[in-house]
């Protein structure tokens, strides 16, 4: 198992006192790692520091105003490129199948694209399988990354790191078409519910899924957030 996979796993899953209980050992297990940088190894420790030592309602709070309030700062990887549209019900059968097939059966209400769920799976892959996962989602982490460090967020780290371990740099035009999103205040609730009223995504069975490696996890990913211009869809 790659245990820094897991551990960085477990710092971007809802606070616990569990997970507080944890961080001790979470903490140690990322700073052991030098295939991270000394800067983002800093950044994690601050930031298992806080998870270790604040309030556990205050976490709470945080983590809803960050991760469940804005669709710019999602940890579902399918809401930064295909939104709502029908190709995400397709591409989240495919990857539950793909899990499946590597032995994991999903045990939360979590979708499969949430990101804690992925890198757990993930973490129990061959490295270069996870980092090929990782460089597939290149763009998505530097697009939270900033985000996050805009807004002083503590969590940048996690993404900087996650960066690092998929060995890639971003597409520059992907990250900026992603930066390039509106951000809507998590304090503007009538704004937040017209964003979020959406159609309902089905994950039935699709007969033509099939069970794609786990190379092909997030193949999609790399699909525009919008079709170009006199692009045709079907």
């Amino acid at each position: 198992m790659d245990r820094t996979l897991k551990a960085l796993s477990l710092i971007l899953s809802y606070p616990t006192q569990d997970l507080k209980a944890a961080m001790q050992e979470i903490g140690d297990i990322l700073d052991a790692d030098r295939r991270l940088s000394g800067t983002t190894r800093k950044s994690l420790r601050q930031l298992v520091q806080e998870l270790r030592s604040r309030d556990i309602y205050e976490l709470e709070e945080r983590y809803v105003g960050l991760f469940d309030r804005s669709r710019t700062l999602s940890l579902n990887l399918f809401e930064h490129v295909h939104g709502e549209s029908r190709d995400r019900g397709g591409a989240m059968v495919s990857l539950l199948e793909t899990y499946r097939a590597g032995g994991l059966d999903l045990a939360t209400t979590e979708l499969p694209d949430h990101l804690p769920v992925v890198l757990e799976f993930l973490s129990m892959r061959p490295r270069l399988e996870a980092r090929e996962v990782l460089a597939d989602a290149a763009h998505i982490l530097e697009a939270l990354s900033i985000r996050h460090s805009r807004r002083k967020s503590p969590f940048f780290g996690v993404f900087a790191a996650l960066l690092e371990l998929s060995g890639s740099k971003a597409d520059r035009a992907a990250v900026t078409e992603l930066l390039g999103q509106p951000e809507i205040d998590p304090d503007n609730l009538e704004a937040l519910d017209e964003i979020w009223e959406e159609s309902e995504v089905r994950f039935g069975p699709d007969p033509g899924a099939g069970c794609p490696q786990a190379r092909d996890i997030l193949a999609r990913i790399d699909e525009p957030v919008r079709p170009a211009s006199g692009a045709t869809t079907h």
